[in-house]
């Protein structure tokens, strides 16, 4: 088939099948499918979208491009997809926290970009700590652990790098079908069985209206169901960042806290309401609330993250003196009037957190790993002039008024106490 009679199709609006996709993605992967055409190709699927049965067969195409891992460790696989935000560091708590409970965890991360955090730049801030992982040692740690946190390899799904480089230089990343397929295609890759999708919505999410995101986890949800994968998704609240720290190393920190029992109340409420869910759907607990409290509690979860932090080349002992890089200046930002805090933007805070440079604008952006901020008050909380609202770390180089001036303007103070939202908003099963 002409690859040009694909573009035309999608441009007059018709449904791919099956075989055009496959064709597509393999020529492409292959060299054959200039990126010119291609380019084409996702313009007119972003014009257009892509039915169910088309994410499907792209979702399946792309899992095709390169290795499908299976694991041989007695746990159910089973892992964890955010869709991203400000603060949200609940995958270094998760991963042990449910091998521990019994689950084989594959847990493929990825970076941040723009506002939002990447997993693998939280724990590169650990002194010595490895993502860059080859199949052999990923096998070797899921073995010995039950999970893993490392980058995606070179053969797995390198259709969909090739892709989302691509996306990322046309204007075509924000599409639902393209995301679903996207993420879909690395989680049944990595040899996932069973999956829990947190969905952001918010100021400091992909989709700050709730329709568009919850349009999203449903598409998420049911074309992973029809691609074999058992599935939860939850919409969870990120109008204000999850916890009290943004930046790589703080936020390791503010993981060993957690890890130990302590740190925000809503950032363990999370963490172990997904818990649950992936335990329900690997058929180790139907109710597992208690079981993931007390290996909170007990700190085998912490002794399980310390390991993993060892397996992959970092030193644990320096993570549990608190030995993680530090930035050299720290500057306190204060409420100026008083009242309640009624709104936080959580999308400006994630970019104060950029200007600090502690994420990356764009993908060679070098991030200084100790630069970060942290809030000291949240939705609801009554303030008064002078009230601790932000500790700003930075080193020289960060761009510290641009940060002052986006965390000033991220709060509004009312007179009256706001409603807060639900952190967890809607679950699909």
């Amino acid at each position: 088939m002409r690859f040009l009679d694909l573009i035309e199709d999608k441009k007059l609006g018709r449904e791919l099948d099956a075989d055009q996709i496959e064709a597509a993605i393999s020529g492409y992967v292959a060299g054959d499918v200039p990126d010119y055409q291609m380019a084409a190709l996702l313009m007119a699927i972003r014009w257009r979208g892509l039915g169910d049965a088309e994410t499907r067969a792209l979702t399946a195409s792309m899992v095709k491009s390169g290795t499908r891992y299976q694991w041989s460790a007695s746990g159910p696989a089973v892992d964890k997809h955010s869709t991203g935000g400000v603060g949200d560091k609940i995958s270094l708590i998760l991963a042990p926290l449910v091998a521990a409970a019994g689950c084989t965890v594959p847990m493929i991360s990825g970076r941040g970009l723009g506002h939002t955090g990447g997993t693998l730049d939280k724990l590169e801030s650990i002194p010595g700590l490895r993502t860059n992982l080859a199949e052999a040692e990923l096998r070797a740690i899921v073995d010995e652990l039950g999970f893993v946190m490392g980058a995606q390899t070179d053969d797995l799904v390198p259709a969909d790098r090739l892709l989302y480089a691509l996306r990322d230089a046309t204007g075509t990343v924000d599409d639902s079908g393209l995301i679903t397929a996207s993420i879909l295609s690395k989680k049944i890759a990595e040899g996932a069985q069973a999956l829990v999708l947190d969905v952001k919505v918010g100021s400091g999410a992909f989709f700050a209206e709730a329709d568009e995101a919850r349009a999203l986890a449903g598409r998420l949800h049911d074309v992973a169901q029809l691609s074999g994968l058992r599935c939860t998704a939850m919409l969870t609240d990120m109008s204000q960042p999850l916890g009290r720290c943004v930046g790589n190393a703080l936020e390791v920190e503010e993981t060993m806290r957690c890890l130990a029992g302590e740190g925000p109340a809503e950032l363990r409420q999370l963490t172990v309401a997904l818990g649950v869910e992936m335990l329900r759907l690997a058929g180790i607990d139907d109710d597992g609330q208690p079981r993931l409290e007390r290996l909170l509690d007990s700190g085998a979860a912490r002794e399980r993250f310390l390991a993993l932090v060892q397996a992959q080349g970092g030193d644990a002992s320096a993570l549990e003196r608190g030995e993680l890089p530090q930035a050299s200046q720290v500057q306190v930002e204060s409420f100026t009037t008083g009242g309640y805090l009624a709104r936080v933007d959580a999308r400006a805070l994630g970019l104060a957190a950029i200007a600090l440079r502690a994420g990356r604008d764009r993908r060679e952006d070098t991030i200084d790993p100790s630069a970060g901020i942290e809030v000291e008050a949240r939705v609801g909380d009554a303030v008064s002039p002078g009230h601790e609202w932000i500790r700003l770390h930075y080193n020289d180089g960060a761009d510290v008024d641009r940060a002052r001036r986006l965390v000033h303007a991220a709060v509004t103070i009312t007179d009256d106490p706001p409603e807060v939202p639900p952190l967890i908003q809607e679950t699909i099963r």
